[in-house]
């Protein structure tokens, strides 16, 4: 639903205020110009340069900028980043993030690594149904977020040939910190978030913060879909020779998973009209409803037990870190970061199999005559009406419901640096050596329902044969993915183990930067999977065989696989950059790195029975690239271009459609950024335009040439801002051109503007009041669908996911 008398109560509210964001705007001014050419990269990097005198394509975001944004979630940061489409419509994770053409033939960020200083969330980014952004949350304790595309990516990280974005936390080496309230006036949500740092002694200083939050979220769900928290510190110790620095965090959140749910198109496929049902709209609405919180069946061990759909993504993460760096002597500096972290959770929500008419949909489960009868609810016990909701639709609903049961890991990064004089200039050399263990144990605990299309609360519904016999139990049709074909039901508990020595050498003389680096990656695989079965079982207890009850997929443990391979692969990456004068630089650089494929690979024809790889090229996906670039700057002008050309190939699987892929994409294109400042107007952006290809596809051969799915060739976004005495008034734009849905390039998902407006003014010297709108004009945005084509000039419903419709956020921030 939609409140627009509350969002513009808002902004007048805003504009009636009497202070100004002075306080905020300082300081801005100073992180901004650090955040573009003079900004220190520290990702994805041997050693430390300014973005101006890089090889390597980098974007820093500070937190202000990020305040800006207006972001309802850590993936919707990202979007604003050039070369990344992170198509946000999950809720607070499960986003699919690509960078520079490089493929989602999935789900999750498979080519980009997400980090938290230096090291990564997850080893793999697109574990199902655990992709890294759901065990990534961004509070005050971020100082800013540093995204390096291509690059040397490849041979600073593993499983991160597109990219690195790390997320850099305050360390509290500068004295001050903020705390802030953030209440939504268009949606239910309150958060809370603080953070302060500083010296202890004069060579011990900290930092502590977090958030907490709870609400219904930023759609109708009809019971708190948001609750929990982070708290994350830092202590560091400085010495003559170096410092060394503890950090912990707790996270503890729950988050509704937004999945593809019914959407109406019209038209054609080439010019399609996407927008929300009658009584259903899938960018301010959720098929998640107080009347559907519960479901009976069975746990990883095949016991009875009830799960609870509130918990939606629910990550919950403990991790201690350990960072230290030390001149040893002889100008040799000694560097570690290590981390481990115990993770586990859950994963809970709903996914439209499919849309039928109440008659279709209780025939196919019942037989011709069956009927359908809500089963909870104001009409419980009534037949569910031919236009019912205003759309007559029921959905066949598998609810994705697994059990995280440990994602526990552990990264080391250790590397040992020297600088040498040489060639009449400075050569530095990098030796390192990386190792990581990252544990996958889940269950796959999926059942069957059917659900009334509706955005307010939607029941269940029971249907009921043509001589009067139940055929579900509150809704449950069948305890598994009975719409899938009882596939679904599976076990996997498996470790993966890395080993990557790595190097680098950079030659500096006056203007020119010459660098290069290798890395060799060593994995093993080990652990054990099951699939399930379908059998019959009395799980209510009552002594009577129902018939959801004849439909029971278990785990076949009886038949547990193993898992028991290696793989390896060695990636380099070898850039120059050299400064024309003080305000310009060009750059150029050609990287070779891969991505090892974790746990898509087990229910697939990817593993032998022994439990050996079938082929190495499934374990491994390499990517090459090449960019070239130029930076400069004119005053308050600087502009960063850069050209780039990838070849991926790619081996995946993909639970909702159940299909596998094994192709190969080129993509190749220019990404701008732009900085500008005059006066009181500050503005960022970028544009980057892709052209990318199938060029070889093993399992479905007429699709290559086509365009990959979702692959937009225009994405842009930018941030404008005006201060004048102390008020602030801005907006934030993201957007896309056409793309298509799926891979055989039929139907196309059209292109959309997302403008998100803010105004901050200050009460105090210290203390702002911030208005954020996010997708002021509640544009109804398509990110995915589920079907790649329609029938033309008729009504089709689609499953599909959109952006978030219109919300609207007041925040009260103070900062000391």
């Amino acid at each position: 639903m939609k409140r627009t008398g509350t969002v513009c109560a808002a902004a007048l509210l805003a504009a009636l205020s009497t202070s100004a964001f002075a306080q905020s705007t300082a300081p801005q001014q100073t992180e901004q110009e650090a955040s573009n050419l003079d900004e220190i990269v520290v990702t994805a990097v041997a050693g430390s340069s300014t973005t101006l005198r890089s090889s390597v394509s980098v974007t820093t975001l500070n937190a202000e900028a990020v305040e800006d944004l207006a972001p309802r979630s850590t993936a919707e940061i990202f979007r604003s980043i050039p070369g990344i489409r992170s198509e946000s419509s999950g809720g607070e994770g499960n986003a699919n993030i690509a960078v520079r053409g490089l493929p989602i033939s999935t789900g999750g960020a498979k080519f980009l690594q997400i980090q938290e200083d230096g090291l990564p969330i997850l080893e793999f980014g697109d574990i199902a149904f655990g992709n890294a952004d759901i065990f990534t949350r961004y509070d005050a304790t971020i100082a800013r977020v540093q995204a390096v595309r291509g690059g040397s990516a490849s041979t600073f990280a593993s499983n991160s040939p597109g990219g690195v974005i790390n997320l850099i936390t305050a360390t509290g080496s500068q004295e001050g910190g903020s705390l802030s309230l953030t209440r939504g006036i268009d949606f239910d949500s309150t958060r809370g978030d603080f953070q302060y740092g500083g010296q202890i002694t004069d060579d011990l200083y900290g930092s502590v913060g977090g958030f907490y939050r709870s609400g219904e979220g930023a759609r109708d769900a009809g019971y708190t879909g948001e609750s929990g928290g982070q708290i994350r510190a830092s202590l560091t110790r400085e010495f003559a020779n170096g410092y060394l620095r503890l950090s912990a965090k707790y996270l503890n959140d729950r988050a509704i998973g937004y999945l593809p749910s019914p959407i109406q198109v019209t038209g054609t496929n080439s010019d399609p009209n996407w927008g929300p049902l009658s009584g259903y709209d899938a960018s301010s609405q959720t098929l998640h409803s107080a009347l559907f919180q519960t479901s009976p069946g069975l746990d990883g061990d095949n016991g009875p037990r009830v799960s609870d759909i509130k918990d939606g993504m629910h990550p919950e993460v403990l991790s201690v870190g350990i960072e230290a760096s030390f001149d040893i002597g002889s100008g040799w500096t000694l560097t570690d970061r290590f981390r481990i972290a115990s993770a586990s959770g859950r994963f809970v929500s709903p996914f439209t199999a499919g849309t039928g008419s109440p008659t279709t949909i209780a025939a196919g489960i019942g037989g011709a005559g069956s009927t359908a009868r809500y089963a909870n609810g104001a009409n419980a016990g009534q037949l569910v009406p031919a236009n019912a909701n205003g759309n007559g639709l029921l959905a066949q609903i598998v609810l994705f419901d697994t059990e995280i049961n440990d994602f526990g890991n552990m990264a080391n990064d250790l590397k040992l640096e020297r600088e040498f004089q040489a060639g009449g200039g400075t050569l530095k050399t990098t030796f390192g050596y990386y190792r990581s263990s990252q544990t996958i144990d889940m269950d796959w605990l999926w059942n069957s329902f059917v659900l009334e299309v509706k955005g307010d609360n939607a029941a269940l519904v029971d249907v009921f044969n043509s001589a009067g016999v139940k055929q579900t139990q509150n809704g449950l049709v069948g305890y598994g993915a009975t719409f899938f074909g009882n596939c679904c039901r599976r076990s996997y508990d498996t470790e993966y183990t890395i080993d990557a020595p790595y190097a680098a050498l950079s030659w500096e003389s006056g203007d020119l930067i010459v660098d290069g680096s290798v890395r060799f990656d060593n994995g093993k695989a080990t652990g054990s999977f099951a699939d399930g079965i379908v059998t019959t079982r009395d799980i209510s207890g009552d002594g009577i065989i129902q018939r959801p009850e004849t439909q029971v997929t278990q785990i076949d443990f009886a038949n547990t696989k193993p898992v028991d391979y290696d793989w390896n692969y060695f990636s380099y990456s070898v850039g120059a950059n050299y400064q024309l004068n003080a305000d310009t630089a060009v750059f150029g650089r050609a990287s070779r790195g891969g991505r090892a494929n974790a746990d898509r690979l087990l229910f697939g024809p990817a593993i032998l029975a022994s439990g050996d790889i079938r082929s190495s090229d499934a374990a491994v996906d390499m990517v090459d690239q090449y960019e070239a670039g130029v930076r400069y700057r004119n005053g308050a002008i600087q502009l960063f271009a850069t050209a780039f050309l990838a070849n991926t190939e790619e081996t995946n699987f993909e639970a909702t459609s159940q299909t596998f892929t094994d192709a190969e994409y080129e993509a190749k294109g220019i990404e701008v950024e732009a900085f500008y400042r005059a006066g009181g107007f500050d503005f960022s952006g970028g544009v980057t335009y892709t052209k990318a290809e199938i060029t070889a596809d093993r399992l479905n051969p007429a699709n290559v040439g086509n365009t990959p799915r979702r692959q937009a060739d225009w994405v842009f976004q930018g941030t404008g801002s005006y201060t004048w005495g102390a008020f602030r008034v801005g907006a934030n734009i993201v957007g896309t051109t056409d793309s298509f849905a799926q891979f055989d390039n039929q139907l196309v998902l059209p292109g959309y503007v997302i403008v998100n407006p803010f105004a901050s003014y200050d009460l105090t010297e210290d203390l702002a009041l911030t208005l954020n709108v996010n997708n002021v004009f509640d544009e109804f945005a398509v990110t995915e669908s589920e079907e790649g084509s329609i029938v033309p000039n008729t009504t089709n419903i689609l499953r599909a996911r959109t952006l978030n419709g219109r919300t609207a956020s007041v925040s009260l921030r103070y900062r000391f």
